[in-house]
């Protein structure tokens, strides 16, 4: 089975709608849509090596930007596909090779290739730039090659990025099965801007597109760049289309898997002074679609073609998910769960667990319900992973306050609901980290 990962960057789930994916849309009788999808880190690097390593930011050591993931990692999710007769191959960005933070020895690859060893194990098709946004912007840019050759591209960044993957497919030679990730930068914002950056004139469609409801009474920039991030996300949605009618017109649907889905969400700096990095449903729900004639032959996956699920699935549970897909042994240190069990037994997680760093060292836990967030008292989770000492800092009641715009942390009335939570929170963050943590 071949499998591909369409990887956007600081999508909201709220942006997969008829208006702005009406592509995806279009696959919803060939797709499963999932309704409870989440992060498990708001933040770039720290995602992207969760799914690469099937373990939490605290335990694979990415827990901040600019902290490399562990060359000597033998169960990455690339290698252990690798040892399963896949090809693996990574196209776009990457932010996982440089050490500009941490207690590493300092190495800066940001804007220059990536050396091999902290390249993950991919083996076969690799053309990536650490830091994206740092080599490109929506007018074109650069890469590195699988033999650190500078590839230059012009044109609108997205529409690049998916022509380099095409390429890939077009020319396979169907030897082996492949896994093929491929990361956009899109709708991140441009940092060297700091704007989101569409095609001139394509941000018009959305002037008068309401704001959704969270952000809406808040202070932040969404009034002067929701409509620009909403045409970056519709510029994908007609990538994506282009990727799978490539993998139609190969010939290959019916053996391939693909999975769309992000890394966070985003707030547009109404919940702190960038745009992620908190447990708000605007940081963490995430567009989660999985579709391709594949599914068709996994009994976990035919019973829900054309339908949505509605059990909680972490970001995490990708690398497991994949492996599982390919038929691989799962590695017994891996956090990830396999999505098909779920599928199977129509029943996810019981709840998603966070973590938090960057604008603070934070954890949170959403349930059906509720969200609930702590963090480490004077901290902004840059200097440590972990820490034993939190302080409740939200609650939300999702089910009356779903904009999440009323904090009932100090409300007198869910001291009881707090006190369930807590106990949930605290069980996870000793489960998954061993540490023994207090929250006051």
């Amino acid at each position: 089975m071949n499998i591909i990962l369409y990887f956007s960057d600081q999508q909201r789930y709220d942006t997969i709608n008829e208006a702005v994916t009406p592509n995806i849309e279009s696959m919803a009788d060939d797709s499963i849509f999932f309704d409870n999808a989440f992060t498990c880190q708001p933040v770039c690097g720290p995602a992207r090596a969760c799914i690469q390593t099937g373990v939490y930011a605290t335990q694979n050591g990415c827990y901040i930007n600019g902290i490399s993931m562990d060359k000597d990692n033998d169960n990455t999710l690339a290698k252990t596909l690798n040892r399963n007769g896949y090809n693996t191959s990574y196209i776009g960005k990457w932010h996982l090779a440089s050490d500009t933070a941490g207690f590493k020895k300092k190495l800066n690859v940001q804007k220059s290739a990536i050396p091999e060893e902290l390249r993950g194990g991919y083996n076969d098709y690799w053309l990536s730039a650490d830091c994206l946004e740092f080599t490109s912007d929506i007018h074109g840019g650069y890469m590195y090659d699988k033999d650190n050759n500078k590839v230059s591209f012009e044109g609108v960044r997205s529409d690049c990025i998916n022509d380099f993957a095409i390429d890939y497919i077009d020319n396979y030679d169907d030897s082996k099965p492949f896994f093929l990730m491929i990361s956009q930068l899109e709708p991140h914002h441009q940092n060297t801007a700091n704007t989101f950056q569409c095609v001139e004139g394509e941000d018009k469609q959305f002037e008068d597109c309401p704001y959704p409801a969270d952000l809406v009474g808040l202070k932040g920039n969404y009034k002067a760049e929701y409509a620009h991030y909403l045409a970056c996300c519709k510029r994908l949605d007609k990538n994506f289309a282009d990727l799978v009618q490539k993998v139609k017109d190969k010939g290959i649907w019916d053996d391939t898997i693909i999975i769309y889905t992000s890394d966070h969400g985003c707030h547009f700096k109404t919940r702190n002074l960038e745009y992620k990095r908190s447990a708000h449903d605007a940081s963490a729900h995430l567009p989660f679609v999985m579709t391709g004639g594949g599914l068709n032959k996994l009994q976990a996956t035919q019973k829900f073609i054309g339908k949505r699920f509605n059990g909680f699935v972490s970001l995490l549970d990708l690398t497991a998910t994949i492996l599982d897909v390919a038929g691989a042994d799962i590695p017994k240190e891996y956090q990830s769960q396999s999505i098909l069990p779920m599928l199977e037994n129509n029943k996810g997680r019981d709840h998603i667990f966070l973590q938090i760093s960057e604008s603070q060292l934070g954890r949170a836990i959403i349930t059906d319900k509720y969200t609930y967030s702590v963090k480490k008292p004077l901290s902004f989770g840059i200097e440590k992973a972990t820490s034993k000492l939190y302080r409740e800092e939200l609650l939300y009641d999702n089910t009356l306050d779903p904009a999440q715009h009323k904090n009932l942390v100090k409300n007198k009335d869910y001291k009881e609901i707090k006190k369930e939570l807590k106990k949930i929170l605290l069980e996870d963050i000793e489960q998954v980290e061993n540490v023994k943590a207090k929250i006051i």
